[in-house]
């Protein structure tokens, strides 16, 4: 794709079938860099069903078709979007139109390739759009684990020892739930804990509060992002560990509150963020620098959420939502 565009001459075009993942991550950041300064989107169609579309070749991947011109940059340009299931119903495919600067903002750091394809989602974008903010501007920032299990196993350990032998509670991916961690769970070469020693301190970190998000989502998971928050009573421990397909989300100078904690996992967990993140996200790896470029409604927002899920006492995702979709006004849109 970044030879052809290099190649076109003015007016040419282009049409390539590939994967959608090239339309967010620190991955293909350089490629849309290249790319997109080099042609202007005139269509795209995405397969919505990772299976149905290239099945006989056992393609399991989210596929779109795009066509790009060679043109002179036009911000206002409609591009046609359209989506099928698969190719059973390719030739009665949903379309919309947007403005390019809609579905990517070329004077943005990752240069990120929006796709909505329905009313709800153009909805929701439109939404989001209205935020100002990202995690930094709160001052929190987003890490992956440290813990590569392949490289601990010298400190991975699923049971408590009596004596000299310290120990942090190490948390997978299989711990995270939403809105929930399931600790210790007994998983079969998971240990559910790590010593704490001189060779395994820098694969710690501070027993402080954490926003625990799962870095990729199962083929049985029915969301893309499922986070739990992580309070640090939760573990009588100076240290914790968390594993290399889990991010952490944290203050770096100070600490996350309650109420601060709750609500960003909740909106994170949200249909509300799920159909967000979805717009631009087509594989099932959450990586963090997505979630850094990703924004957010205001601060106070986040903590009237967090505060009212802490006030109900009642952290099912029904509730989260409900909360979430009330402050946003989002009950139409979503329904």
């Amino acid at each position: 794709m970044g030879i052809a565009a290099k190649l076109l001459s003015e007016n040419g075009e282009l049409i390539f079938i590939t994967p959608r993942s090239f339309a967010s991550g620190n991955y293909f950041k350089a490629f849309r860099t290249v790319f997109f300064n080099a042609v202007q989107i005139d269509k795209i169609h995405l397969f919505n069903s990772r299976k149905d579309t290239f099945n006989r070749d056992s393609v399991l991947q989210e596929t779109v078709i795009l066509k790009a011109i060679k043109i002179k940059r036009d911000p206002g340009k409609k591009v046609l979007v359209s989506s099928s299931t698969g190719i059973k119903d390719i030739f009665e495919p949903k379309i919309k139109y947007f403005n390019a600067e809609e579905l990517i903002d070329l004077n943005s750091k990752e240069k990120i390739l929006h796709l909505p394809t329905s009313d709800k989602e153009e909805s929701i974008l439109n939404l989001v759009s209205t935020w100002e903010d990202v995690l930094a501007d709160f001052n929190i920032n987003i890490s992956t684990g440290p813990v590569v299990s392949f490289r601990a196993l010298d400190f991975i350990q699923n049971n408590i020892e009596k004596g000299t032998v310290f120990l942090a509670p190490l948390f997978w991916l299989h711990n995270v739930n939403k809105m929930n961690l399931e600790w210790p769970k007994h998983l079969k070469e998971k240990g559910q804990f790590i010593k704490v020693e001189s060779g395994s301190k820098s694969l710690l970190i501070p027993n402080r509060n954490y926003i625990l998000l799962r870095r990729f989502s199962t083929k049985d998971d029915k969301s893309r992002l499922i986070a739990a928050p992580y309070f640090c009573n939760y573990a009588k421990a100076d240290y914790i560990g968390v594993e290399n397909k889990v991010n952490y989300i944290y203050r770096k100078d100070g600490h996350l509150n309650r109420d601060e904690i709750v609500g960003l996992c909740a909106l994170l967990n949200s249909e509300l963020f799920d159909t967000y993140f979805q717009i631009f996200n087509g594989n099932v790896n959450v990586s963090a620098t997505e979630l850094r470029e990703m924004k957010f409604p205001p601060l106070f927002s986040i903590k009237e959420i967090g505060n009212k899920i802490i006030l109900s006492n009642n952290y099912t995702m029904n509730n989260v939502n409900d909360i979430v979709n009330e402050l946003f006004e989002l009950e139409v849109i979503l329904n």
